[in-house]
């Protein structure tokens, strides 16, 4: 049965388990018999060490010489997969002729007997991903990578890289019956963290030299701090109440022997009484037998949903973020060499894929292998830079999402943040060497939101650069003519979250980064914006017992947002029987419900008022319930969350809610001091100026420059927010004011006293002398109209007149000494103090 698209166009890859292996041929099973034998006497079960040697050498190392490939299918075999694997770090050492084991994949002799041992058994070439070859890395077989995941999706792009699997066709999902269960009971964690001291006390002695946030390497997450309050939060996913043994804290001890403090069985056995002890003490939930419920399922029960349908032909740099630990985000595209990002600085991995940079943190790649974009790309000329990001706010700016860099001056190419603007600087022969003009989104449209985003950035001689969000070109065309990318730099690092130099941090969350070395088209990029991120599920809640059809299911897609949360989107009705057709079937109020009871948030659905009638429905598809997404709080963790839905009403089911009362929030505990002073906003201080001086705001000139600097300006009135780049853009403006004002003999004759005696065109001592005549002249009215403006609010606090009057004079004084004209001394005096703190604070 197949699920509607586009909601559910995506290639399902079926989970590797016993049940999909029991269903293979029984040649195949045999074949992967006698591989697993020959694999296993090379290299054992725990990986090899990380290697920074290039693939490609293989046995006897150099260029290969042997028999050209005989066929189109065996070159590419040669160019994808076999170049990255017959390396002696790698497959080489072993399944080749000096190593001597079959299958001889990796023999560097002959191509074409390579590709034959390749075919079978150790490459699937219709399901890549149960290739015997991705199979064994993943169970850690000689994997080259820290991670075994990552050695078994970069396995698996070589495979695909070879058959053209990742070309972009996209599949709709088969639906199958699910696993049938009811609610049953459930242990949830109780609000109040007083039980949890025994487990406490526990971690606070044993794990605070890691898992605390004040130590000099720390680990998260931080469940060892002193407030049990906070590590009680941090800790519960690491709990499991039904079966304590399979707590994660018991399995780091008992299983993988993590930082044990004396007999790692002992250690364990401690930790699951403690754990035992605080399951014991919780009274199970029992769901409300009034309620109207469907069936019950965890999150591995869902058919699993993967990214297969991406578009991802010319994809050369791949970050999906699964590895979930460590410190290195691995380049899986399968593109040699892989750009792997070493994190430094507050990095820290998310739920459901991604990694959140913070406070300076950065992930960065090395010079040597990043140089694979500029040598890959200069070949092509045009490529796209594609990522899901949420950032973190909408006020930074200057801020480097994804940089290929060597510095804050130099760059082949940055996606950057600018606060609501996406901003592309990119490096060619009509662009500077740091990239600008930066091409940027328009300032209206506040593209950039503080959410989950699919962004994409293309550049190609004939269109420039143009920006992608969420699917939609933005309609910003690209003023600057597209040139060569002769110029781009080999010595720059791939960089995400910052700079190279580590001053141009951006805060936020990377879901998934990919570099292709062509120009994505729209309707690719839309494709890759439907398949959405990160490991999603169909969740399919059983309710024929309501509706009167026989395998009646309400669908859910759902993924773990974050570590927090989960992700409920899509929902739709369907009957796996094509012969059953609703009729009239009533639905109503329906609640999602998480171990054993309604979640207190994220119940989007509760106003959903329809009909499932046979008019609307389509066997094929089902019918559409909603196109609303919400978020439902983690609780136990995906391994042992149980789901399931709630209705008021359901076909012949009913159950009366009745909403309580909303509590009357408390009275809200005062906040931190605030400052009686602020400092005025960028509009605030357009117009200011525009008022002191009496030059219009709409003057070309002023109005050139204050679109130039508007975003360099402060947006927010709280002083503490006040950046030196503020300063800069402050000064620019005035000067632009200052500088309208003197040259406009009506504005500077009736702003200055007297100015019709003033020679404004003479030198600064014939003018006036650099004393009386300049502070009369000059300087008064200036500090006259900054400080006693009836339109603007005199400072409280702040330099005095008599302060303000002798550094203007000390200025012209200096300024006339140098032979600076008359003209330019009184537009820099003005300057000074229309860009003092006298205008600016408030």
């Amino acid at each position: 049965m197949n699920a509607p698209a586009p909601a559910l166009r995506q290639l399902h890859r079926l989970e590797r388990n016993d049940a999909l292996r029991s269903r293979m041929s029984s040649f195949l099973l045999w074949a992967m018999m006698i591989g697993l034998l020959l694999l296993s006497g090379c290299g054992g079960g725990g990986g090899a060490d990380t290697t920074s040697n290039p693939p490609g050498g293989g046995e006897g190392g150099g260029d290969y010489n042997g028999p050209a490939p005989q066929t189109a299918d065996v070159q590419a075999f040669r160019l994808a997969l076999w170049e990255n694997v017959r390396d002696e770090n790698r497959c080489g050492a072993c399944h080749s002729a000096v190593g001597g084991q079959d299958p001889m994949f990796a023999r560097s002799d002959d191509v074409n007997l390579a590709y034959a041992a390749a075919i079978m058994p150790v490459v699937n070439r219709g399901d890549p991903d149960e290739s015997l070859l991705v199979t064994q890395v993943a169970d850690g077989h000689f994997c080259w990578l820290t991670s075994n995941e990552a050695c078994a999706d970069t396995m698996e792009n070589y495979i695909e890289n070879w058959i053209g699997g990742s070309g972009g066709a996209v599949n709709e999902i088969e639906l199958s019956i699910p696993i049938q269960k009811d609610v049953g009971e459930s242990k949830n964690f109780p609000d109040d963290s007083s039980g949890f001291s025994p487990i406490h006390t526990l971690l606070t002695t044993y794990c605070a030299d890691c898992h605390v946030d004040s130590v000099d390497l720390p680990q998260q997450p931080y469940f060892a701090v002193s407030d049990i309050d906070a590590a009680y939060d941090v800790v519960k996913s690491k709990i499991n109440l039904d079966t304590p043994e399979d707590s994660r804290l018991v399995v780091r001890l008992g299983s993988e022997f993590h930082n044990c403090w004396d007999d790692c069985t002992a250690n364990a056995d401690e930790m699951e009484t403690a754990i035992q002890t605080f399951s014991d003490s919780i009274v199970p939930t029992e769901v409300d037998p009034d309620l109207v419920i469907s069936k019950a399922l965890l999150l591995g029960d869902g058919i699993v949903a993967s990214s297969g349908g991406r578009f991802e032909t010319n994809v050369i740099a791949l970050y999906e973020f699964k590895t979930g630990t460590g410190s290195t985000a691995f380049d899986t595209s399968g593109v040699e060499p892989a750009i792997n990002m070493t994190f430094s600085g507050d990095v820290e991995w998310v739920g459901g894929y991604g990694i959140r940079v913070t406070e300076g943190g950065k992930a960065q790649g090395l010079t040597d292998t990043s140089q694979k974009l500029r040598d890959r790309i200069t070949l092509t000329g045009e490529y796209s830079i594609e990522a899901w990001v949420v950032p973190g706010n909408v006020v930074q700016e200057d801020a480097n999402i994804i940089s290929y860099s060597g510095s804050d001056t130099s760059r082949n190419f940055t996606l950057g943040q600018t606060m609501y603007n996406y901003d592309f600087f990119h490096r060619s022969s009509t662009t500077g060497a740091n990239g600008d003009p930066a091409h940027s989104t328009n300032d209206d449209d506040e593209d950039l939101q503080a959410t989950l985003q699919h962004v994409v950035v293309t550049y190609d001689p004939a269109n420039g650069r143009r920006i992608y969000v969420n699917g939609v070109f933005t309609d910003d065309i690209d003023e600057t003519e597209g040139g060569n990318l002769s110029d781009w730099a080999s010595n720059f690092a791939l960089v995400f979250g910052n700079e190279t130099s580590g001053n141009r941090e951006w805060e936020g969350t990377l879901r998934l980064v990919a570099i292709h070395e062509r120009a994505l088209t729209e309707e690719q990029i839309l494709t890759n914006f439907e398949v959405g991120v990160g490991q999603k599920f169909y969740l399919l809640f059983n309710v024929s017992d309501h509706v009167g059809l026989p395998d009646a299911y309400v669908v859910f897609a759902v993924s773990q947002f974050d570590s927090y949360s989960y992700l409920f989107e899509e929902p739709f009705f369907i009957s796996l029987d094509e012969t059953a057709v609703p009729n009239s079937v009533p639905m109503m109020g329906m609640r999602i419900g998480i171990n054993g009871r309604e979640a207190t948030i994220g119940q989007a659905y509760r106003t959903l008022d329809t009909t499932l009638e046979a008019a609307d429905y389509s066997a094929a598809s089902g019918l559409s319930l909603s196109p609303t997404g919400t978020i439902i709080g983690l609780e136990k963790g995906p391994e042992s969350d149980e789901f399931f839905l709630t209705f008021e009403l359901l076909g012949s089911s009913s159950n009366v809610v009745v909403e309580a009362d909303p509590i009357a929030p408390p009275t809200p505990p005062d906040g931190a001091p605030v400052s009686d002073i602020g400092v005025r906003t960028f509009d605030e201080i357009n117009y200011s100026m525009a008022e002191l001086t009496g030059v219009s705001i709409t003057n070309s000139n002023v109005l050139e420059t204050y679109e130039t600097v508007k975003q360099q300006l402060p947006t927010t009135e709280n002083a503490q927010t006040f950046l030196s780049s503020h300063q800069v853009a402050i000064s620019q403006l005035a000067i632009e004011y200052c500088s309208e004002l003197v040259d406009n003999t009506t504005l500077r004759d009736g702003f200055f006293n007297d100015g019709t005696a003033f020679n404004f065109a003479a030198p600064p001592g014939t003018a006036a002398p650099l004393g009386t005549n300049w502070e009369f002249q000059v300087v008064l009215p200036l500090v006259d109209a900054v400080t006693q403006s009836t339109d603007l609010q005199p400072m409280a606090v702040g330099p005095t007149r008599t302060d303000m009057r002798d550094e203007l004079l000390a200025l012209i004084t200096r300024l006339g000494g140098s032979g600076t004209a008359t003209n330019s001394i009184a537009k820099g005096t003005c300057a000074a103090a229309l860009g003092s703190a006298a205008l600016l604070v408030q």
